[in-house]
């Protein structure tokens, strides 16, 4: 099983460090991170860059395509050679899915007209310009689109296609091997449960940079 990582410069690390961790551990998988020339590409903090082996020219393919979200998704919305290629690689592709803003770029691609799909909070209404039906739950999955919301819902996202891959004992195993148990210290990881005024500032573009 060949899976494609797409990354762009200002992903979000961990929407494909999550994912990877959990989709690395498929029987028989190969994963290649993927942009749209190879090399080194930074994510949204500057700190971090991962690379991109093989550019998306190079990966015609893949049986799963996993799109990263973050601030950078604004800047490709309109990059054709990004927005073909996912065209091109959804004709034969068993999963095309998504994480946080990722979400976007598979919109933009015409890909989720008519479908349910989730992506980050602050995101999520934009999907409704790409035809697409936004949910707010963490993951989800309309024929084989599987959309994450945002970040850290790539994990879940992972986990939920290797149970479709693998079945759902490797999938409890790759969870139990990861110890995949969050116990966060506080209750505020949607905007329902967080407190109000942080929500505000997040949406008014305060302290925060939208995801």
């Amino acid at each position: 099983m060949r899976i494609a990582m797409v990354v762009y410069d200002r992903f979000t690390a961990l929407d494909v460090v999550g994912p990877y961790e959990i989709l690395s551990r498929l029987p028989d998988v190969r994963l290649d991170f993927v942009a749209e020339r190879p090399g080194p590409v930074r994510t949204d903090t500057g700190f971090l860059a991962v690379t991109a082996d093989r550019a998306l020219d190079e990966v015609t393919g893949p049986d799963v395509v996993v799109v990263a979200g973050g601030p950078g998704t604004f800047g490709q919305l309109r990059n054709p050679a990004l927005l073909e290629w996912l065209r091109a690689v959804d004709e034969t592709s068993t999963w095309t899915t998504s994480v946080c803003s990722g979400s976007l770029l598979l919109g933009a691609a015409g890909l989720l007209r008519g479908r349910r799909a989730t992506s980050h909070w602050a995101a999520l209404d934009l999907l409704k310009e790409y035809g697409a039906e936004p949910t707010g739950e963490r993951v989800v999955t309309d024929g084989k689109y599987v959309t994450a919301a945002g970040v850290s819902a790539g994990i879940d996202m992972a986990l939920t296609l290797v149970g479709r891959i693998a079945g759902d004992e490797h999938a409890q195993a790759v969870q139990l091997l990861t110890e995949y148990d969050p116990q966060p210290p506080y209750d505020a990881g949607s905007p329902e449960k967080a407190p109000a005024h942080l929500v505000a500032e997040f949406r008014t573009g305060g302290r925060f940079s939208p995801a």
